[in-house]
């Protein structure tokens, strides 16, 4: 399978400021070298050689993560502004057909959908999985006069909902695909998707805590041995101590709960929207010495970005 990711910022959108461009320049001015202009060789070597947070952006959507099986079916995790992007510039499914799934809905998580083209094609049709009973009237009730001038009667008459359950497994393909609640104001709920030998793991909007380490059987067929998790890592310890009952996590406890259930990659999602990248890059390199010299576990850390693209 493969994973896309559309968007990765919590909460609200954050396209970068004129300030955060000012100081990326800053920052290249201060680094360059005379002997860095003098040939195409040396600025193109120049330019590799910047850091990730100056050279690119983790990007300012809110959350949405596309799945395509290896038989080509599609399947997309939340529709934030993301989803807006994916309409634009991702690959359509060969049968014509989605599979939506929404961890919850708020407002950052469901705001990109009447913006997602896709969706008013007649031709492609989509079903749209959740554990929330009321899922098609809290998606209905955001496209209503005054918040958006087009009803949901003009998208697709192709969408299906469908009520998932705990502990029950659905086949789409050769995909299994599960549920599990998660602590987060309202609540939410991990997804997880088998494909052959292959697991993959998304878990946004979480708020960690003591009962998430102690080990059932429940938990432990969800999350044990995963190739993959995308897990809420919106705040440093201390942000996530002064906001308590927030419903999101600390970048050290999802090591620390990657570590527990051996998982091979861990990817630290939906972001902080009031940091810049060179703060997101800097919570990457704590949580990888956190993870090498602290929680001395061998689960690999990486930053979910814009545009960021995992084989499985």
């Amino acid at each position: 399978m493969d994973i896309r990711f559309w968007g990765v910022r919590g909460s609200v959108p954050a396209p970068l400021s004129p300030q955060q461009i000012q100081a990326k320049i800053s920052s290249v001015i201060q680094r360059i070298k005379p002997s860095d202009l003098v040939s195409s060789e040396s600025r193109e070597k120049f330019i590799s050689s910047l850091p990730k947070w100056i050279y690119g952006t983790v990007g300012g959507n809110t959350p949405c993560v596309e799945l395509t099986s290896n038989s080509n079916k599609k399947i997309i995790f939340d529709a934030g502004s993301g989803i807006r992007n994916l309409g634009k510039l991702g690959i359509p499914p060969e049968n014509l057909h989605y599979n939506l799934f929404f961890s919850h809905f708020h407002w950052d998580h469901i705001q990109g959908l009447p913006f997602f083209d896709r969706i008013y094609n007649p031709s492609i049709s989509f079903d749209i999985y959740s554990p929330f009973e009321n899922m098609d009237v809290f998606l209905k009730n955001q496209m209503v006069s005054p918040y958006y001038p087009v009803t949901w009667d003009v998208l697709s008459k192709k969408i299906n909902f469908h009520f998932m359950s705990e502990n029950t497994e659905y086949k789409i393909d050769d995909l299994t695909v599960s549920c599990m609640k998660m602590s987060h104001p309202g609540s939410s709920y991990a997804y997880s998707v088998i494909e052959n030998d292959c697991k993959f793991i998304y878990a946004t909007d979480v708020e960690l805590s003591s009962s998430d380490f102690e080990i059932t059987p429940e938990k432990e067929s969800f999350f044990k041995n995963a190739d993959v998790l995308v897990l809420d890592s919106q705040y440093t310890v201390e942000e996530a101590y002064k906001k308590q009952n927030w419903g999101h996590s600390a970048f050290c406890y999802a090591v620390d709960f990657a570590n527990i259930w051996n998982i091979k990659k861990l990817y630290l999602f939906h972001h902080e929207p009031t940091y810049d990248d060179r703060k997101l890059y800097s919570i990457l390199e704590s949580a990888r010495w956190y993870s090498n010299y602290v929680a001395n576990n061998s689960v690999e850390v990486y930053l979910a970005a814009e545009g960021l693209e995992i084989k499985l």
